[in-house]
């Protein structure tokens, strides 16, 4: 009985002062080109790498084909050819991803890995993916003509990108480049 009423008293007390202790969460501050621009760039980065898991993961070494339906519309396509180096526990990579109006979207706590994109147009990415933690994933991105348009962070920014071109590069955990001509950075 004892242990009831300690519980019922500290239930009351939550409930008295409110779930959060009475004080507001605090709006996250607004995001300016910079900061779309890099969301953005989480976006794709992340699309490229749903696109390569749905279609060419745990596939034989060497020349690759795949495509895929994409979560909110559109296709991805991916071909190029990828090896293993199983001392380095690494994967090789030189694929071309080809967009078709691919929708995708995540929603998460922190504001700078929200958004909701869709992509058209192709990427060349290439370099190593680490698989295991003997090997850094070091890659290199690019496009001639990207589109992708949508809102990105929380609360939402609007994103247009079109027909702009993307040169980017990831090491370990850091993505870094250039989107439509402006710098653009992202760490996972």
């Amino acid at each position: 009985m004892r242990c009831f009423l300690a519980l019922s008293w500290v239930l009351a007390g939550a409930s008295a002062t409110g779930c959060g202790g009475g004080k507001e969460a605090t709006p996250s501050p607004p995001c300016d080109q910079r900061c779309v621009d890099g969301v953005a760039l989480r976006a794709l980065r992340e699309s490229l790498k749903l696109a390569y898991n749905l279609t060419l993961q745990g596939k034989a070494v060497g020349p690759q084909s795949g495509e895929t339906d994409c979560p909110d519309g559109g296709r991805v396509s991916v071909t190029g050819v990828a090896t293993s180096n199983a001392v380095q526990g690494a994967t090789e990579i030189d694929l071309t991803f080809t967009f078709a109006g691919c929708g995708y979207h995540r929603t998460s706590g922190d504001p700078d890995k929200n958004y909701s994109v869709t992509i058209d147009g192709v990427v060349r990415e290439r370099g190593t993916l680490a698989v295991q933690p003997t090997a850094t994933t070091a890659l290199l991105l690019s496009s001639e003509a990207l589109e992708l348009r949508g809102e990105v962070y929380d609360p939402p920014s609007s994103v247009e990108a079109g027909a702009c071109a993307l040169t980017a590069s990831q090491s370990g955990n850091d993505v870094t480049g250039t989107l439509c001509g402006r710098p653009a950075r992202f760490s996972f």
